[in-house]
């Protein structure tokens, strides 16, 4: 059995249930993009792969993950061409995709149907949608990701799986092209699995809402940003919106324009500080 997740700190609070439960043991396998963020356009070739490597080699570049694409560390296609030779040399491999409601996972699992579609009736599916669990206090939640579920609720969640069906393999697919023709740069999950697009600046206006009158980090704006926003993102892909907001000269900036912690900002006044 294979397991997929979409989440760094998925991996470990799905390991610890695998411990619990034996009958849930097998490999976990973690795709790590953010297909929620980011180009689309001809994903599947090497052209569209390359074009998406480059765009995040510029919002990764002078930052706290600059360098990060020449590391290799984030490489899908690798992930998901060793698993589709595991499952084509092994008829009797089962995967089962575990997926919460958010734009992240709902992103993800669209991408990643292209390469399953000829294992049908392998391929199973566990969707939190809208489906309550207890936290660690014994109140019942809704969770928003994965890992935001105790390991013994996973135990619960397994009873979920089912196989997906051969209707979703026909239209996800297609709905996943519908929104890379569309060439927009952000996805924000409307409801069950509708993803619908927005612009790269669909967040500059309320993460600007986080720069106040006095000296801050850009660190501190973005953290205000990601515990407070109605919609967030990774703090690469804000960092580098903060810096284009920047460029436009939307702020009085001071320090080094690099890491998050390298510079402070605040909403203009006359005379604002040049960045060094």
């Amino acid at each position: 059995m294979f397991h997929i997740v979409f989440n760094t700190a998925d991996v470990a609070v799905l390991q610890q249930a695998i411990d619990l439960e034996p009958a849930l043991s097998g490999t976990i396998v973690e795709i790590k993009d953010d297909y929620a963020v980011g180009p689309l356009t001809d994903m599947y070739t090497g052209e569209g792969r390359t074009q998406r490597e480059n765009w995040w080699r510029e919002v990764l570049a002078g930052g706290d993950y600059d360098g990060k694409v020449e590391t290799k560390e984030v490489d899908d296609f690798k992930t998901i061409a060793e698993l589709v030779g595991e499952l084509r040399r092994n008829p009797e491999e089962i995967v089962w995709i575990w997926a919460a409601q958010n734009k992240h996972d709902v992103s993800g699992y669209y991408w990643l149907l292209h390469f399953l579609k000829e294992f049908q009736g392998r391929v199973f599916i566990l969707y939190l949608n809208n489906l309550p669990f207890l936290n660690e206090k014994g109140q019942l939640f809704y969770p928003a990701w994965l890992h935001s579920i105790p390991p013994r609720e996973f135990l619960k969640a397994r009873k979920l799986a089912r196989p997906i069906t051969p209707s979703e393999f026909e239209v996800d697919p297609d709905e996943w092209l519908k929104l890379a023709a569309d060439n927009k740069g952000v996805r924000i999950l409307e409801g069950g699995k509708k993803l619908v697009q927005f612009d790269e600046s669909y967040y500059d206006e309320e993460l600007a809402r986080f720069v106040t009158g006095d000296w801050q980090k850009a660190s501190r704006v973005i953290s205000q940003f990601l515990a407070k926003g109605k919609q967030t993102t990774g703090d690469a892909f804000l960092l580098w919106r903060l810096k284009k907001m920047l460029g436009e000269d939307r702020f009085d900036v001071q320090g080094e324009i690099r890491n998050m912690k390298d510079f402070e900002i605040k909403n203009k006044t006359a005379g604002g500080a040049a960045a060094l």
